[in-house]
């Protein structure tokens, strides 16, 4: 008999995508929504495909993800976003793993990033490994404003097939998305230190780093190769990088 399995999901305001990702999980034995005060119908949405859900207050991606973790009963754990869906291949994959005994106890999953619909397969966004599945009790996130990564101490496989990231279907959204991720990046930015004090710090972290991040992502990772989405995307992501050390630099001022 094969290894049973939850799918771990956080969710706030995600009607526009958690159906595309429940319908994507529909073969896991369980799935858990962990909802931090939506206003839209995620949480008719989630209940409507037989998701248990749970209403917590919002404690940050860290915690939140964890929370969802804990209240899982299977043996075994899928960490999805709300954004992401499992490829049929890899729902085809994971279940031939399960099905037997799995070699380790965590591994890694390729995610497969969208950028304005188009896969971006170049400048260091894909594969783009995430550590998404694990069995039940070894793994947790880093408990960390943003940026948080699932952290398991063993052995960890790579499987070959992708989950789907449908991040950024507007430029709206992407520019949203990066000027709220740049200010919760401040508190980090501040605790290694990077505060851009002092005239050279200030010029390499707000002007000379970014500009280094994408001639190295769009040149030398061949960023250019994904037209002009690429090209966007690379602009804008060191902005974001700029954004980050310029926010850090004012909020250490202020």
């Amino acid at each position: 008999m094969g290894k049973t399995l939850s799918v771990a999901i956080i969710t706030k305001d995600e009607e526009a995508n958690l159906q595309r990702t429940l319908e994507s999980a529909r073969w896991a034995n369980e799935v858990i929504v962990i909802d931090s005060g939506s206003t839209d119908r995620t949480v008719e949405i989630a209940r409507s495909w037989g998701a248990k859900v749970f209403l917590e207050a919002w404690l940050g991606f860290g915690r939140q993800k964890n929370l969802a973790i804990e209240r899982c009963s299977s043996e075994w754990v899928l960490s999805l976003d709300a954004d992401e869906e499992v490829s049929a291949e890899l729902a085809q994959e994971i279940q031939h793993l399960l099905a037997g005994e799995p070699a380790v106890d965590a591994y890694f999953l390729p995610r497969r990033n969208l950028f304005l619909g188009r896969w971006i397969r170049h400048g260091g966004f894909f594969p783009d490994p995430k550590l998404r599945l694990f069995r039940r009790g070894g793994a947790r996130f880093e408990e960390r404003a943003v940026h948080e990564t699932l952290q398991y101490p063993g052995a960890i496989g790579t499987l070959r097939n992708a989950i789907i990231h449908n991040a950024y279907p507007t430029l709206e959204s992407y520019i949203e998305h990066m000027n709220r991720y740049s200010t919760l990046g401040v508190e980090q930015a501040a605790a290694k230190g990077k505060s851009s004090r002092g005239l050279l710090a200030f010029l390499w972290n707000v002007l000379l780093n970014p500009s280094a991040t994408f001639l190295y992502n769009y040149i030398f990772r061949l960023g250019f190769l994904d037209g002009r989405e690429g090209l966007l995307l690379h602009l804008y992501h060191s902005s974001y990088v700029s954004w980050k050390y310029a926010k850090a630099w004012h909020a250490g001022n202020t």
